[in-house]
Formats: C-alpha cells, sequence, structure tokens
C-alpha cells in the first residue's frame, strides 16, 4: 500500500467506546476487570466481547466466538476503537475469517501487539494505520507506555519531533543512515509464521519493525533466515528492532550476542539497522503507528513520525 494512501483513524476522545477483544490466548482471572479498570482510568468506556472471559485450551473461546468478537467489535456503529486484551496464540486461526472493510469505511483505532501482530498485517493491506501498543490486561502499563499510547490514538498536541526514549536506554547502531518509509512489522514470530499466507508482508521501501519474547537465540536466526530466503525483507528502506525480552539462553558465552546476530542476518543489504529501541514484551514501550511513514537515524538511534496519524 502507499503510504500516502493510508487512512487515518478518528482520533479518541472522552468518553469513546472501546471493544476489549480477545482474539488469541485466554485471560487470567480478574484481568479483564483489569483491562476495564484502565480503560477508564483513560476516560473511555470498555466494551468486553462477549467470549474475552472464555478458555478454550490455549485459546480464548472457538474460532467462531473469537472471530464473532472481533467482527462484532469492527462492525458496529457505535464502537470508536478495538482495543486487543492480551497475544498469546491464536490470532493467525481466524484471520482468514475477518473482515476488514468496515474498518475502512469507518476507520478507528486498532490496538495491540504480539500475536496481533497479524491483525496489523490485515490492517496495512486494508490501507489503514493501525497501532502496535500495549496490552490492558498485560501485567503492567507504566506512565510512560500510557503516555505514548495516548500520544497516538488521540492525537494530543501532534505527534512528537521523534518518539522519546527511557531514561537512560541506548539504542545500538549496527548499520549506520537514515532512512524513511512506512511502518511494517511487529512480532517476530508471526512475521515468519505468515510467510506464504495471504498476510504476508509487503516490506517494499519500508521500514521493518521487529520485537520478540522467551525466543532462544537459535529461533531467532531461524525466523530471520526464514523471511531472508522467502523474499520477505526484499526491498526493506530501515530495520528498527526492540527488545527481545526473556530470552533463555541469554549471557551463554558460547553463543553470539544478539547484536552480532542481528548483523549477520539482517546487515548485509546495507539499510539503515539499529537495535534496543523501547518497544516489545517490555514494561516501557512505545506505540508505533504500523502503516505512518517514519525516519530512522541509525546513528543517532532516533525513530520519527512524519505526518499525523489520527483524524481529529
Amino acid at each position: 500500500m502507499d503510504p500516502a494512501q493510508m487512512i487515518r483513524p478518528r482520533a479518541l476522545r472522552p468518553g469513546a467506546r472501546v471493544a476489549l477483544v480477545a482474539p488469541a490466548g485466554p485471560l487470567a482471572p480478574g484481568t479483564v476487570e483489569l483491562a476495564e479498570e484502565r480503560v477508564r482510568a483513560l476516560g473511555w468506556q470498555p466494551v468486553v466481547g462477549a467470549s474475552a472471559r472464555g478458555r478454550r485450551g490455549f485459546l480464548s473461546a472457538s474460532d467462531a466466538d473469537r472471530t464473532r468478537d472481533l467482527q462484532t467489535a469492527l462492525d458496529s456503529a457505535d464502537i470508536d476503537a478495538i482495543w486487543c486484551l492480551r497475544g498469546g496464540y491464536g490470532t493467525m486461526r481466524i484471520m482468514d475469517r475477518i473482515n476488514l472493510l468496515p474498518l475502512r469505511l469507518r476507520p478507528r483505532p486498532l490496538i495491540g501487539f504480539s500475536d496481533n501482530t497479524v491483525l496489523h498485517l490485515l490492517a496495512t493491506q486494508a490501507g489503514v494505520i493501525s497501532f502496535h501498543g500495549p496490552h490492558p490486561a498485560g501485567a503492567e502499563l507504566t506512565a510512560f507506555s500510557t503516555a505514548r499510547l495516548l500520544e497516538m490514538v488521540t492525537g494530543g498536541e501532534g505527534p512528537p519531533p521523534r518518539f522519546p526514549m527511557p531514561e537512560g536506554q541506548r539504542v545500538v547502531t549496527l548499520v549506520g543512515g537514515r532512512a524513511a518509509g512506512r511502518l511494517i512489522g511487529g512480532n517476530l514470530a508471526l512475521l515468519a509464521a505468515t510467510v506464504g499466507t495471504r498476510a504476508q508482508m509487503n516490506a517494499e521501501g519500508a521500514v521493518l519493525v521487529i520485537e520478540d519474547v522467551g525466543e532462544p537465540l537459535y529461533r531467532v536466526d531461524r525466523m530471520l533466515t526464514q523471511l531472508r530466503l522467502a523474499g520477505a525483507l526484499d526491498g526493506l528502506a530501515g530495520i528498527v528492532v526492540g527488545a527481545f525480552s526473556n530470552r533463555p539462553d541469554e549471557g551463554d558465552p558460547a553463543l553470539p550476542s544478539l547484536a552480532e546476530l542481528l548483523a549477520d542476518r539482517l546487515g548485509d543489504p546495507g539499510v539503515p539497522l539499529a537495535y534496543g529501541f523501547p518497544f516489545g514484551h517490555i514494561p516501557e514501550s512505545w506505540t508505533l503507528p504500523i502503516g505512518a511513514t517514519v525516519t530512522l537515524d541509525a546513528d543517532a538511534g532516533t525513530l520519527a513520525l512524519c505526518e499525523v496519524v489520527v483524524e481529529p
């Protein structure tokens, strides 16, 4: 999709009705209520999906019920945003059942990350900006993460000149330079899993964002190699690497560092590449407008928006 043709969702205002859906894994007891409290604290009204409190093995509900909850939110004329309660696994199972045309016809913020990367891939194909941001039922929603979310979905005073970093956090430059393009990507495991499906990303001219959690280094290597071999990374303008948190083999002296692996698997095209940006499965996390145009300065370790991402 041409970045100039991406549709901006309507900004969220006080009193907005926010659908809370669980298109992937089940929620722990009490976490839906926690999510409702957080939505109310932001000045919005939570509308919980009918199956959000359910459990069916490693899923929150059957494919039919999870599809119904998400599609009902998309179709509803009185829902102002859709916020995925959590990730886990399962969104891929329903991606061929979801119709995102109502989101294009009445653009609203679609928020989530991790397993819900699938929805961002589909939203980008539909030509609508969506938001790679924290889940409301997560263990922690810090002041930093909340502020970054509100900047994106309410418009605030306009886009920041660049995304702010948490105090003391630094980015590592692996390949220097500057790049501009629309944001694509999300969770690495889902980007690899969707290769060969209708949701496979189109990287041409784009700035890729990747993150993951709990993956040992060899699996990170395998997923990046899969994307390379499939041609899914061809034409990238730049690469922004977030957190690869809770790696079980971190610190193993027999293994290369994550930086070395990233340079090996992603460095040879010569496009700007840096890692250590604050997004992913971490408390202090950005909300990223997938489909919006950004500028990456890998030398300075900065990412900046080039446009307003919501309509007033």
